[in-house]
């Protein structure tokens, strides 16, 4: 029996642009994938915007030879910018991403898995020159010429102002373990549900202490335990509707702290750690326009500042940080990292004894 031929169509998550000289084609959807080429190719991928042939490539451009239009079709299939009638297509996840594509969706999976430099003697060497070169902007605006209004000093007296005041972003701890109490008493008042707001028509909605976007609440959380009394070491899904933890897997330390962070050193003592992800299609179904994408992001950053105020107020030493090992990450909490991926990490240890709060952290000669 006569095999049938394979047909091509170009990816559908894809965009072309120009970066200096250079014109990029870059697929988006994961894995993505980012490569050079000549203009021409432009006019192959809009061909294949249906299935084609190769054939009816060739009566399209007959100016070039059948071989290496057959080696440029292989390379465009092996980078992911055509698909092959034959083989496994672009992930059907991808779908919910159709209405926030492709500027949301380009900078979400783009920016994934970015390589960080943690070498912070080499890495403030290079700011210096940079600053050399071109100053860092000011941290503070004023408009000039203008009539100003002297404003009261805030009040400052108080647990609430205290704990605003206090929150730093800690980056040693003490070997001591957090309390099973206290880890409790975080992720209830940070993601936990304080109760239900019923719609007769639409369900019902959560409400946390965090304001959400339509009341969706896209942001989960996911607890890394290496050092908390009581808790087994272990990776653990937080349920906000029951104020429990689910085990995902056994075990935790220091170094999958520091391996999960980018090899962030100077986090490796920390107590706890909570990757917060997001749900993309809670919010995707109410709000099906790219700007929605900015709405997931500042809510994360809800969720962290809470828990940040909340640990300062425990006497506790938080921190957060964006610079993950995404992939890693995402499949150890066993999520597909497109309709659910993870977007900031919050941790949390015991401040040590006898020791200030200090900016840059200090790697001690082993």
């Amino acid at each position: 029996m006569r095999a049938t031929k394979p047909l091509y169509r170009r990816c559908s998550h894809l965009v072309i642009y120009w970066h200096g000289r250079d014109l990029v084609f870059e697929r988006y959807a994961p894995p993505t994938v980012r490569v050079t080429a000549a203009p021409v190719t432009i006019e192959i991928l809009e061909w294949f915007g249906r299935w084609h042939s190769a054939e009816s490539l060739f009566r399209r451009l007959p100016q070039y030879s059948h071989s290496s239009i057959r080696k440029t079709l292989k390379l465009l299939v092996d980078r992911g910018l055509l698909e092959r009638s034959d083989r496994p297509k672009t992930s059907s996840a991808m779908r919910g991403w159709e209405s926030w594509s492709p500027s949301a969706a380009l900078l979400h999976f783009s920016s994934k898995d970015t390589p960080f430099d943690t070498n912070l003697e080499t890495a403030f060497t290079e700011l210096c020159k940079q600053a050399r070169r071109f100053p860092p902007p000011s941290s503070v605006k004023h408009y000039r010429h203008t009539g100003k209004i002297k404003l009261l000093p805030p009040a400052a007296k108080g647990e609430f102002p205290e704990v605003l005041l206090a929150r730093r972003t800690w980056r040693n701890f003490s070997s001591k373990p957090l309390s099973f109490a206290d880890l409790s008493t975080l992720l209830g008042l940070t993601w936990g549900v304080q109760s239900w707001l019923k719609s007769r028509r639409l369900g019902r909605y959560a409400l946390k202490t965090s304001p959400s976007g339509g009341a969706l609440h896209p942001i989960e959380a996911y607890v890394l335990a290496p050092g908390v009394s009581g808790l087994p070491p272990g990776l653990y899904h937080y349920a906000a509707d029951t104020h429990q933890l689910e085990l995902i897997r056994k075990g935790a330390s220091a170094g999958q702290v520091e391996e999960y962070l980018a090899t962030q050193w100077w986090f490796r003592s920390a107590a706890a750690l909570v990757f917060m992800t997001a749900v993309f299609p809670r919010t995707q179904w109410k709000y099906q326009c790219p700007r929605a994408y900015r709405v997931v992001l500042t809510e994360a950053g809800h969720f962290c500042q809470t828990f940040c105020l909340v640990a300062t107020w425990l006497k506790l030493a938080p921190f957060c940080t964006l610079a993950l090992a995404d992939s890693l990450i995402e499949h150890a909490i066993r999520v597909d990292g497109v309709n659910e991926s993870v977007l900031y990490a919050a941790g949390v240890g015991v401040p040590p004894e006898n020791q200030e709060w200090t900016p840059m952290p200090v790697r001690k000669n082993s």
